[in-house]
């Protein structure tokens, strides 16, 4: 693990993947007061206010076009890296940061709601692109041995994001009515650090070698990454992949769906993504502070609570991240798959006993806590992981494509039913989320292979 593969890894996970989590739980804290400044400026341009129901599809318009925005980054991820290449893509993507900062800074000095909602897509098309191409360049600039800790990095920087949004929304931090903008915006900060400072590396050897014919200069990047002149092992490796490419095109998402040679790993792809967002994990954090209410916690210390739950989903992700390249990828994501399976399952029956048994309301903020724990030890961050692994270079831009989009889509679809899926079917609506957590494990154990210290190829032929 040399310095500038260290420093690469910390700097793209900070100034790009952070931003995903803190976006994801930035308008939690704040909702109050986006909502006040909404009415506000509604009763000024027009002479009166809003009814609930108006506002309160406003507000969910405020947060579901993330989602959108992410929907449309990821469907421009294969257009962006075979052009600038995956750290010119990275550098480039910082800018709409700054973009969407100006705009939810500005927001409540120019009464615009609008700004909010334009500011909100921008960031989410930020997160969609980048989402993809920090797993993306990571996989192909970590040697073997390394892949799944850089891999699992993105993963922690996203909880810690999570993290972050929650201690910065307490009431004597940024929580206050006049600081939401302010609250929205300074993720302005590590996108500007990444922008200034990412140009300082050199670009994916693999991206160089393989698509540009660029030996030479993927030799220098290999040479900065791996600290040491004598790359031309990899060198071969590489330009033995590109000998056997040499005849493919880069692939579109139509092709890879159709391409049989690659249908397993492309079925795995979908499993996985579309589990990670199926799981019920956004359910969850969409439900714990009820959760919390009904074990008796004081409203007033929910929040505290709360920053407590995303301390847990920092250390799970550390967790992962040092035993990945010790356990593997299957141990790991289909343990996290059966212990969130099994959390969710105790989730229903403690609902429904925690008023014969008071106790059981305690019982349900350990699984809770258990639901999170799983998903950031495994299934939050080696999807990604394996998308890069599971493919060789001619069909990967399209696998982040299409994991990309399916993920932003089962994201936005779970965010959309689950209240609806809570009236109908109450305390039981977590069987459905704990029956497709342990499907997709049981698909793991069954398919795909382990990938630890195991080149692109091999892996290729391991599913061939």
């Amino acid at each position: 693990l040399t310095f500038p593969l260290l420093s690469v890894t910390l700097l793209v996970s900070f100034g790009s993947s952070m931003l995903y989590g803190y976006n994801l739980a930035v308008v939690n804290s704040p909702a109050v007061h986006i909502k006040a400044f909404y009415n506000t400026t509604w009763s000024q341009r027009y002479g009166y206010g809003l009814d609930p129901g108006p506002l309160t599809l406003l507000y969910s318009l405020t947060v579901s076009i993330f989602a959108l925005g992410g929907l449309v980054g990821s469907l421009l991820v294969g257009v962006l890296v075979e052009r600038y290449g995956r750290n010119g893509a990275l550098s480039r993507s910082a800018l709409l940061v700054l973009l969407a900062s100006g705009f939810m800074g500005f927001s409540q000095e120019l009464r615009s709601p609008e700004m909010v909602i334009i500011g909100r897509s921008i960031t989410g098309l930020h997160s969609g692109i980048c989402l993809s191409v920090v797993p993306l360049y990571l996989g192909e600039i970590a040697p073997k041995n390394l892949r799944g800790f850089l891999g699992l990095m993105p993963s922690i920087f996203i909880c810690l994001g999570v993290f972050f949004a929650q201690v910065l929304g307490l009431p004597e931090l940024l929580g206050e009515d006049r600081l939401w903008p302010l609250f929205l915006s300074v993720v302005a900060i590590p996108a500007s650090l990444q922008l200034l400072l990412l140009r300082c590396f050199p670009e994916s050897p693999r991206y160089l070698l393989i698509e540009r014919n660029d030996v030479c200069g993927a030799t220098k990047a290999l040479c900065r990454f791996l600290g040491t002149p004598d790359v031309q092992g990899v060198i071969e490796e590489m330009k033995e992949e590109q000998r056997l490419l040499s005849s493919v095109e880069m692939i579109s998402v139509w092709q890879l769906l159709r391409d049989r040679s690659v249908r397993w790993q492309t079925l795995s792809v979908v499993v996985v993504n579309a589990g990670m967002q199926l799981s019920g994990i956004d359910a969850i954090w969409f439900y714990t502070n009820t959760i919390f209410q009904n074990a008796g916690i004081p409203v007033s210390q929910i929040p505290y609570t709360t920053v407590g739950t995303g301390a847990i989903e920092v250390v799970a992700g550390l967790i992962g991240c040092f035993t990945i390249e010790k356990l593997g990828r299957r141990p790991l994501i289909i343990t996290g798959f059966c212990a969130m399976g099994i959390c969710l399952a105790g989730i229903t029956v403690s609902l429904l006993l925690q008023t014969a048994l008071p106790w059981m309301r305690y019982v349900s903020v350990v699984c809770v806590i258990g639901i999170i724990a799983g998903f950031c030890m495994g299934p939050a961050g080696i999807p990604f992981l394996m998308t890069a692994e599971l493919f060789t270079q001619s069909h990967r831009p399209a696998a982040y494509i299409m994991g990309g989009s399916l993920n932003w889509l089962c994201n936005f679809t779970i965010g959309f039913i689950f209240p609806f899926l809570q009236m109908s079917a109450g305390a039981f609506c977590y069987l459905v989320f704990c029956s497709i957590c342990l499907l997709v494990a049981l698909y793991v154990y069954l398919v795909i292979p382990e990938t630890k210290n195991k080149t692109f190829m091999e892996i290729s032929h391991i599913f061939a």
